[in-house]
């Protein structure tokens, strides 16, 4: 069987106050990270900026120093192609076949003297003469270095070595005094000392990789051909794909390189080519721009955003506070009022301590109360004469049905004596017993009026509702079953326990018989009559159903059916459920009506506990037994 829920729990609400602290922390939250990130896009672009103007400035020195060391070699080979010595040697290899042995260690000495790295004579079909870095190479041909080739200007060129090749910054000249003038080829050597004399700003550096790959698209990583201003790069590998991917497509690329799983140890790299006489790479100049500073702003934004967010939720909760004391204790103040009215009390007024909106409201709250309260008392006043208006309509209306038959049996009486005295003894005994009847009926009327209007306040006890449904259900048990009759089937729906609560059993049974009474009423032509009792939802009321599959009531007639003098029968005080409401509502409980015409009727009575009655009751009893 379904059973309807006595009551039904509302969903918890979240109070303004929690709304309040949850929009300020929002706020604070939103605020503090909208800042955050605002700093932290702009410190990332500024430290771009400051990135890339580092890097140009130093690129801009790197060329400085390249053109002043290229000067510089420039000036010392044209000093030594001047020189008396190579003019003598320039003479002498022009007489007949010159014996070059004689200058095999001339290189050597005029290099020393004039701080180059690298000096080669060569003869103008570039034969070697003298080379200061490798004297061995007497009398082989230098094919790299001509007249036709070589630019007048400085030029990076691959020495050979014999522990290897070096990059060198190198000029040559013509020693003029013959037809074949002989050439001076000298170089300084690019290497870490060189990369040491350029002044880096802070948490930049120079690194420079030797390609020895001349051909395009050769590709290929040495980690020992790196180096910086202190020698070979440890831990060279992370920069392997930036090195390869250069040599594959012949430019420059930028390329952020991770050293590390900490970011701060991040770098910016930036490379320059440089490249030989005919375009081939020689050499690959990489500036390294560190990314702490960058990392560690970012950490300090970081923190800060989070201790800023931290101090702002402390404030946002003392912020909400003060917007509770502000704002939710009046409108507190202004739910607990309207409360009090619901329940009843309608003298309730709110204390009003501002003049902003919260004061108007509560002033606008005031007046209202008052006008409730104004307009309460004209509506009881105006019930209390529409009920003695009705009261006076139906005193008249079952006081008027009896009088008749008395003034007609009156009346009969008086005729017959007048008419005829030999009958007057008979109709006599007809008439007395007729006013005896009309008369008993009058004092019915009146004892049903009297009893509704001394209705007795319950004695409390404890009971068992469904005891009481099983005495009114045996109680009326002969008259569903009575002969002559619609017959009407009783059906008990019954909770499998006890239902018990503290109530007066004779009110109660009373209460129930005039909803059974009314509900045979409602069956005239047959039916099924159901009682139903049960515990609600929360277990703390118990629940009483009289259901009857009568002809029901409309809406109309449901709302006033528990108005007292109201009836829609033909006979009939309109008494009966007022008293039921009455018994009810005496015990904290509530009575409703659910119907639609041609689908019966069910009166549910919801009765709570009343634990406190029957606590009272107990130590009543232990202090009368004292």
């Amino acid at each position: 069987m379904a059973i309807a829920e006595c009551v039904d729990l509302p969903g918890k609400a979240m109070t303004l106050r929690r709304k309040l602290l949850l929009l300020f922390t929002l706020v604070v939250f939103l605020c503090v990270a909208a800042v955050a990130w605002i700093i932290s896009s702009l410190a990332r672009r500024a430290f771009e900026k400051t990135n890339d103007e580092r890097t140009v400035a130093l690129v801009a020195q790197f060329r400085r120093e390249f053109n002043r060391r290229g000067k510089e070699v420039s000036e010392r080979v044209q000093a030594i192609a001047a020189s008396e010595a190579s003019t003598r040697m320039a003479l002498a290899l022009s007489r007949g076949i010159p014996d070059y042995g004689t200058y095999l260690n001339e290189a050597g000495n005029v290099a020393t003297n004039q701080q180059l790295d690298f000096l080669e004579f060569l003869t103008s079909d570039g034969t070697i003469i003298s080379s200061a870095q490798w004297p061995a190479k007497f009398g082989y041909k230098e094919s790299s270095v001509s007249t036709s080739t070589v630019p007048q200007t400085v030029f990076l060129k691959q020495e050979e070595l014999p522990e290897g090749e070096a990059l060198g910054l190198c000029a040559f000249r013509e020693i003029q005094v013959t037809d074949k003038p002989p050439l001076v080829v000298g170089c300084r050597r690019i290497d870490k000392d060189f990369l040491a004399s350029l002044e880096l700003p802070s948490g930049m550096r120079a690194m420079l990789y030797e390609s020895p790959f001349h051909q395009e698209g050769d590709a290929g990583f040495s980690p020992q051909l790196l180096i910086d201003a202190g020698g070979p790069v440890l831990r060279a590998d992370p920069l392997a794909p930036l090195i390869r991917q250069i040599q594959e497509q012949q430019r420059e690329i930028s390329q952020l390189v991770h050293w590390s799983s900490d970011p701060a140890d991040d770098e910016t790299i930036n490379s320059i080519l440089l490249r030989g006489v005919n375009g081939q790479l020689l050499g690959i100049l990489l500036i390294a721009n560190s990314r702490r500073p960058y990392v560690e702003l970012r950490r300090h934004i970081g923190s800060t955003a989070f201790f800023s967010g931290f101090a702002g939720m402390l404030i946002a909760v003392v912020l909400s506070g003060w917007a509770a004391a502000r704002i939710t204790h009046p409108v507190e103040e202004l739910a607990q009022a309207a409360r009090e009215v619901a329940a009843g009390n309608w003298n309730t007024q709110v204390e009003v301590t501002t003049s902003d909106e919260l004061g108007q409201l509560a002033e606008s709250f005031n007046v209202m109360t008052r006008e409730l309260l104004q307009q309460r008392e004209h509506l009881v006043q105006a019930e209390r004469v529409a009920a003695w208006r009705e009261l006076a309509r139906r005193l008249a209306h079952e006081l008027k049905n009896p009088l008749f038959p008395l003034q007609l049996t009156v009346e009969n009486l008086v005729r017959a004596r007048q008419q005829s005295p030999e009958m007057f003894e008979e109709i006599f005994q007809e008439s007395s017993s007729t006013l005896l009847a009309e008369i008993g009926n009058l004092k019915n009327i009146i004892s049903r009026f009297s009893e509704f209007s001394k209705m007795p306040l319950p004695q409390f006890e404890s009971v068992d509702l469904n005891e009481i449904v099983r005495k009114v259900a045996r109680l009326f048990q002969a008259q569903l079953d009575a002969p002559g009759h619609a017959s009407i089937k009783c059906k008990l729906e019954l909770a499998d326990s006890p239902v018990s609560i503290a109530g007066d059993p004779e009110l109660l049974h009373r209460a129930l018989s005039n909803l059974v009474l009314n509900a045979m009423d409602a069956m005239p032509e047959g039916g099924t009559l159901t009682l139903r009792t049960r515990w609600g939802s929360d277990g703390n009321d118990a629940c009483v159903e009289v259901s009857d599959t009568g002809s029901g009531l409309t809406p109309e007639e449901s709302a006033r059916v528990f108005t007292p003098y109201y009836t829609s029968k033909t006979h009939g005080t309109g008494l009966g459920l007022a008293i039921v409401q009455s018994v009810i509502s005496d015990h904290g409980g509530r009575v409703s009506v659910r119907s639609e015409p041609g689908r019966g009727t069910t009166f549910e009575i919801k009765l709570p506990r009343n634990e406190e009655k029957l606590q009272a009751l107990d130590i009543t009893g232990r202090t009368l037994g004292r």
